[in-house]
């Protein structure tokens, strides 16, 4: 689904005046490296617990198919000894090749490498399976977890770094982690497979062999340790960018109409200069191990060779032996070259993965009351008392709100912009929890309630609508899923719509797009308006609902929620004070406060704040 045209519940004090408000800004600061290394790594490990069974059975096939590559230069070098020996007695006549005894071991080793590729190949399916398995698992925990953030926390994250998380760090994770634990595997057990079987030919050619691992080790540790804050910069300034991306296209339209597009561009360059920087660092850091190990790996090779060649000509060694010793001599760099590409393909995995277990370790919101008081006999009566609530810790927007709404009631909060008008509607529906005071319905204080059945109660019309990429009627039947074709119609009928759908291209069946926008926004509004009637509240809200209609179909709407309302505890939020004028109750607000309440008819008699606000508009 896609939100269009839908802002960010955030206080005006929190937003910046930039173009980029919350979400902008590149993250500055020092990079640090993974603040818990081992104990990111113990937590993704964890997840690979439940596939121990196919874990096990993909170690069998590794280690089988790994030691019969390790024996396989074994019994090629027999192979050429039997060639070079009987190539020898041939000049010197006193023989000659033994074919047979030849195509036995070159069977032998056809058979290694065939079973050799088999067993890797199915020790590779296993690993894949698991590893998508694992981030199959990740992102329905991820998802899982989104529903259970409260609202504050998306106040204060960038979008795009929270989508980030979910995308390209759970993916790098997957991919990275099967290609570890393979290649993990297979490097150890090769490494001291061929260590083994050096040993098996010659201790003293081991010895020079060995000589390279100390230094080989040591490189491999400088460099891990010196990439592993470039990896973490370059997953984190990635959801900066992210973010900003995100950003810029849901609001390309208010970009290309203030001519925004060349500070955006700067502000997009900038940031994707720190990630460049970052990325580069990473990725230029953990190159250098390769040239590195390589030319340690030549320096050994070298001497492996000199070596054998004397040993060869002091008639110690065959040669189809010394052949299999420089081959061996070669898998002992192999595995380790893989270890230190595996050491860098773990930092970026630590780092995506602690990035991913920080946001599935945050504070979830309040859990529901394990006794929750059931809605199923709730009436519509409301009432705050003495209710108190900051956006931020000791920034108090409502200060002592009190006010009582009987069933049925129709209830108009009016006051200019930032008064607390629309929070007091959050605070109601539970985005956010009270700071002090008490909410209650029909009595019951709504921490009482399961948030579901709490929202359940309500329907919203909003002045800022809200519609997902479906047809019409998808989109209208959202307020009660199991509501029929005729049902939906209906609630198009009475909310004045169905006359605009079906001048459309298909419509009922018309697809509205991604971004919502081959519709005009007051069609949008009037299918919200139709999706709240489908959904036959017991309460209902109102902010702004007619606000982005022309004045006919603002009329035609009013008569249609007129009806809607009727014997419903209804909440208007209004700017424009002639829509309300006919509401039971109107609460007057200023600075969080309620300085006025009364009919409108009492409010302007008594010539306070209302009367200002209604003279105001009708004089402009």
């Amino acid at each position: 689904m896609s939100n269009n045209n839908q802002q960010q519940n955030q206080p005006q004090s929190q937003r910046t005046p930039n173009l980029r408000g919350r979400r902008g800004g590149p993250m500055m600061g020092p990079v640090e490296k993974a603040k818990d290394f081992r104990g990111t790594l113990k937590q993704l490990l964890n997840y690979l617990k439940p596939f121990r069974v196919q874990i096990a059975i993909s170690l069998v096939f590794a280690v089988a198919g790994t030691i019969m590559s390790v024996i396989a230069p074994a019994v090629l070098g027999s192979a050429v000894t039997v060639a070079f020996d009987g190539s020898m007695a041939r000049v010197a006549g006193t023989g000659g090749v033994n074919f047979d005894q030849l195509i036995t071991i070159m069977t032998l080793l056809g058979a290694l490498y065939v079973f050799s590729f088999v067993f890797a190949g199915l020790q590779g399916v296993i690993i894949a399976g698991v590893s998508q398995k694992v981030s199959y698992n990740l992102r329905n925990k991820f998802y899982a977890k989104i529903n259970h953030m409260p609202l504050k926390y998306f106040d204060n994250i960038p979008h795009g770094d929270v989508l980030s998380r979910m995308t390209n760090d759970i993916d790098l994770m997957a991919d990275s982690l099967g290609q570890s634990m393979t290649q993990l595997i297979t490097s150890i057990i090769t490494l001291v497979g061929a260590i083994i079987m050096m040993l098996t030919i010659s201790v003293t050619m081991t010895g020079v062999a060995l000589l390279i691992l100390p230094l080989s080790l040591v490189i491999v540790a400088v460099v891990v340790k010196y990439s592993q804050k470039f990896f973490r910069a370059q997953q984190k300034y990635l959801g900066a960018v992210n973010g900003q991306i995100e950003e810029v296209f849901s609001g390309h339209l208010i970009v290309k109409a203030y001519n925004a597009e060349g500070r955006v561009a700067k502000n997009f360059h900038k940031d994707n200069n720190v990630l460049y920087n970052a990325a580069w660092k990473a990725q230029f850091v953990s190159a250098l191990i390769f040239p590195m190990m390589f030319f340690v790996g030549n320096v050994g090779y070298v001497a492996v060779s000199v070596f054998g060649a004397y040993l060869a000509i002091q008639g110690t060694l065959a040669v189809g032996a010394i052949l299999a010793f420089i081959q061996y001599s070669r898998r002992i760099s192999d595995p380790i070259n893989m270890l230190a590409q595996i050491s860098n393909v773990l930092q970026s995995t630590v780092a995506a993965a602690e990035r991913v277990f920080e946001f599935l370790g945050e504070k979830e919101e309040t859990p529901d009351a394990q006794n929750a008081t059931s809605t199923a006999d709730i009436v519509g009566k409301v009432g705050f008392k003495d209710v108190k609530f900051g956006y931020i810790e000791d920034t108090p927007v409502i200060h002592n709100f009190s006010a009582h709404i009987g069933k049925g009631q129709r209830t108009a909060i009016v006051g200019p912009t930032g008064a607390g008008k629309t929070t007091i509607v959050k605070l109601l529906m539970r985005y956010y929890d009270i700071d002090e005071g008490q909410i209650l319905l029909d009595g019951h204080d709504i921490r009482d309630f399961a948030r579901d059945d709490l929202r359940g109660v309500f329907a919203m019309v909003l002045q800022e609508t809200w519609l997902f990429n479906g047809t019409i009627m998808e989109n209208i039947r959202y307020g009660r899923l199991t509501a029929t074709d005729e049902e939906v119609i209906e609630a198009a009928k009475a909310a004045h719509a169905h006359h605009f759908i079906m001048t459309q291209p298909g419509g009922y069946d018309l697809i509205i797009n991604e971004e919502a926008n081959n519709i005009s926004q007051g069609q949008k509004q009037l299918l919200t308006i139709a999706r709240a009637i489908l959904a036959d509240p017991r309460i209902l809200i109102l902010d702004e609902a007619t606000s982005s209609v022309d004045t006919r179909t603002e009329q035609l709407i009013q008569k249609a929620m007129d009806n809607l309302m009727h014997d419903r505890t209804s909440f208007i939020i209004a700017h424009r004070l002639s829509t309300i004028r006919h509401a039971d109750l109107i609460l007057v607000m200023n600075g969080g406060d309620i300085t006025e309440q009364g009919t409108h008819k009492e409010l302007l008699e008594q010539k306070g704040f209302y009367h200002e606000l209604y003279t105001a508009q009708f004089e402009a």
